[in-house]
C-alpha cells in the first residue's frame, strides 16, 4: 500500500496572512513541516500543494517537491485532493502547513490505521487534557469517540458538557491531521456541505454526516498549530531553546 503526504499550503491565512513564508529560524514555516514529515517511514512521498507563487518559489528553494493548485478552494481538503488525484497513492495523509512540531511516529500511525483496518476509509489524531478554560477555546476543536475509537462529534464548543462541577473532566482536542484512502478523499470532495459542517466550520463532520466513521487515535503529541503571531513567536522561541540545547 503506497502512502504519500500532502501539505496543504495556502498563502492568504485569515489571521497571519503569509505565514507559511515566516523564516525567522533561519527556515520557512512550510520547510519544518516538510523536514517533520520526511522522517516518516511509511510514506513514499512528500509533497506541497499551493496556491500561490511565492511558496512555489520558497518550497523550490528547500528541495521540495510543490504541486501549484487552484485558488478558488476553499479548504485544505480540496488542495490535498487536487494535488493527491495526480499521484499514484493508495493512502493520502494530509499534514497541515502550519503544523511544523509535527511528530513523524504519529503520520506513521495513521498510515498503519487504515493499513489494517479494510473497513476505515479516515483516521485522525487527540490529545487528551483537562484544563476546562482550554476545553472553552474555540480554536481548539474537541472531539469525544464511541470505545472503539471511532469519532462520534467534533466540536469547537467544551465536549463533553460536565453537567456535575466535581471531579476530573477529560477531553480530548483534536489534531490537524488526517490520513485518507486516496478514492474516499476523492468522494469525499464532491460531497455537498452539510448542516452541522457550516454551523461548526468543520469540515470532518461532512464525513460523519454522510455516514462514515473517523477513526482517532490518542497522541501524547499535543497540537501546536501556528494560527496567530504569537503562536509563531512561541514556536521560534521553544525551536531556538531546543537548538542551543542540541
Amino acid at each position: 500500500m503506497k502512502a504519500v503526504v500532502i501539505i496543504p499550503a495556502r498563502y492568504q491565512s485569515t489571521r497571519l496572512p503569509g505565514k507559511m513564508l515566516l523564516s525567522e529560524t533561519g527556515k520557512y514555516l512550510v520547510q519544518h513541516v516538510y523536514e517533520q514529515a520526511l522522517k516518516a517511514q511509511l510514506p513514499q512521498e512528500v509533497v506541497i500543494a499551493t496556491d500561490d507563487e511565492r511558496i512555489l518559489s520558497a518550497v523550490t528553494s528547500f528541495g521540495a517537491r510543490a504541486v501549484l493548485t487552484s485558488r478558488s478552494h476553499t479548504t485544505g481538503t480540496q488542495r490535498v485532493a487536487e494535488a493527491g488525484g495526480g499521484l499514484d497513492a493508495d493512502v493520502v495523509v494530509n499534514v497541515q502547513g502550519d503544523e511544523p512540531m509535527i511528530a513523524p511516529e504519529l503520520i506513521d500511525r495513521l498510515i498503519e490505521v487504515l493499513q489494517g483496518r479494510e473497513g476505515e476509509d479516515v483516521a485522525t489524531a487527540a490529545f487528551r487534557f483537562s484544563d476546562p478554560q482550554r476545553a472553552a477555546d474555540p480554536n481548539l476543536v474537541k472531539v469525544v469517540m464511541d470505545n472503539e475509537g471511532g469519532a462520534l462529534y467534533f466540536s469547537r464548543s467544551p465536549l463533553p458538557h460536565y453537567q456535575d462541577a466535581s471531579g476530573e473532566r477529560i477531553y480530548f482536542g483534536h489534531v490537524g491531521i488526517y490520513a485518507y484512502r486516496r478514492d474516499f478523499l476523492l468522494k469525499l470532495t464532491g460531497m455537498a456541505q452539510t448542516r452541522l459542517e457550516a454551523a461548526e466550520k468543520l469540515e470532518q463532520l461532512r464525513v460523519l454526516e454522510n455516514g462514515h466513521g473517523i477513526k482517532v487515535i490518542v497522541t501524547e503529541h499535543p497540537y501546536a498549530g501556528i494560527d496567530t503571531r504569537e503562536d509563531y513567536d512561541r514556536f521560534v522561541a521553544q525551536w531556538k531553546k531546543r537548538s542551543q540545547q542540541e
